[in-house]
């Protein structure tokens, strides 16, 4: 790939994946997870999982390193999500 297409790949990247933070920062903050979708979060970070590997196969440093970034960010997004969602089930009780 050219140095162009990777500053193009890079410029995309930064902005996909910073566009997870303020997410995760709000579950964070509010410790209440029930306005996220579970299955959409899965599904995207299942498509993220392919896109790394499709990076790894064309060797593209800008699509493997924002998709782990990614990834680790909805991750956190899943994980909190689910621990907040049984917090809130176990106030309710």
């Amino acid at each position: 790939m050219t140095f162009e297409t990777e500053i193009v790949g890079f410029m995309a990247g930064t902005l996909t994946t910073l566009c997870w933070a303020p997410q995760a920062l709000k579950l964070i903050r509010s410790r209440d997870g029930r306005s996220i979708s579970l299955i959409t979060q899965a599904t995207f970070v299942t498509g993220c999982v392919l896109w790394l590997v499709y990076g790894v196969l064309l060797g593209s440093v800008s699509i493997i390193l924002f998709n782990v970034i990614t990834i680790a960010l909805n991750i956190l997004i899943i994980v909190l999500k689910l621990r907040f969602d049984e917090s809130v089930e176990s106030d309710a009780t």
